[in-house]
């Protein structure tokens, strides 16, 4: 193992948050029960915040960001774990309470892991990320709760040139549905296709403040955007429908009413991918394995050294990333 490694550390400054990279060695990192060597980890909306500095996401500075990784366990004092396998980590509290990815090295506590099923490289399940998985635990819960089955009706994806609604995309196409997908970059429109969209709505019909009960289009929706399209979204949504909610790009109000709810039945689904327990993870990752078109997931990832991540937390905040981004720790 390397005596020093490169890690982005995100630090208090005069009351602030200020990522900086720092070299550190094993002895800096937290004791808990099992090492990894970490291979890669990824970009998401919640690490632009933290990198940024644009929100206060690490609560108990230092801390290393970054709040997923993939690798392979080097030490493990957990009869769970052993020398070699190869795990992923989702949330958690990484960056936020935890040390998290952004580091050739990392401890974990033996709970947080899930064993990475063997059809996925650490690169792809770094594509995939807390993005893709969350993009999962959304589908399945709107199957859970039975508001879509292939063939019932169009199921909308907002936000969907991100990393969720990429996902959630190319996940529900590849299970048989018939997906419109939300977006307000229309230079993306046949990204969106190539991911299996079959049709392509501008988010500007769904961000203007309408009527609490709208014309019945969606079977069923991804949103991670809230706000205003939430609202809309719910107000559109057929009679025992269901919105599974997963993020807040657009805000975290909901002006919306209760008549979705109590006259046609619609059901909204909060769907947290941070500490959601463990059979909700290994069930998102088997669906990943399953159903993820890795050509597909392919298509919507780009890989980045680990010393650019300061500009990129600016381009995801600014609506400029594309898909996926996978961060390399070694670079």
């Amino acid at each position: 193992m390397m005596e020093k490694f490169n890690a982005l550390v995100i630090a208090d400054v005069d009351g602030k948050p200020q990522a900086s990279f720092k070299e550190l060695g094993l002895g800096d990192l937290p004791d808990l029960d099992v090492l990894v060597e970490v291979a890669c980890s990824t970009l998401n909306y919640k690490d632009g915040l933290a990198v940024s500095g644009k929100q206060k996401i690490a609560r108990k500075p230092p801390l290393i960001g970054g709040i997923d990784l993939a690798g392979k366990v080097v030490e493990s004092a957990s009869p769970d774990w052993a020398v070699g396998d190869r795990v992923v980590v989702n949330g958690w509290g990484l960056s936020e309470v935890h040390n998290g990815g952004y580091s050739r090295y990392q401890r974990v506590k033996p709970e947080w892991i899930v064993r990475l099923p063997d059809a996925i490289s650490f690169e792809q399940a770094m594509a995939i990320g807390t993005a893709g998985y969350t993009a999962a635990l959304c589908v399945n819960a709107l199957e859970r709760w039975g508001a879509i089955t292939p063939g019932s009706g169009d199921v909308l994806v907002t936000g969907a040139a991100g990393g969720v609604g990429s996902v959630a995309i190319a996940l529900l196409a590849s299970a048989g549905y018939r997906v419109t997908a939300s977006t307000g970059r229309q230079s993306e429109a046949e990204y969106l296709r190539g991911l299996g969209a079959s049709e392509i709505i501008d988010r500007a019909t769904l961000s203007e403040k309408g009527p609490p009960l709208q014309k019945e289009r969606w079977a069923g929706a991804v949103d991670s955007v809230g706000s205003v399209t939430l609202a809309n979204v719910l107000s559109q949504t057929v009679y025992g429908g269901a919105v599974a909610a997963c993020g807040l790009a657009g805000g975290a109000d909901l002006p919306a009413t209760v008549l979705p709810h109590i006259l046609r039945g619609v059901a909204l689904l909060g769907v947290d991918s941070v500490m959601a327990p463990h059979a909700l993870r290994a069930a998102a990752w088997s669906r990943l394995e399953k159903d993820l078109d890795f050509d597909k997931l392919s298509a919507m990832t780009t890989v980045e050294p680990m010393s650019r991540l300061p500009e990129l937390a600016v381009d995801i905040l600014a609506g400029k990333i594309r898909g996926r981004v996978v961060i390399d720790v070694t670079r």
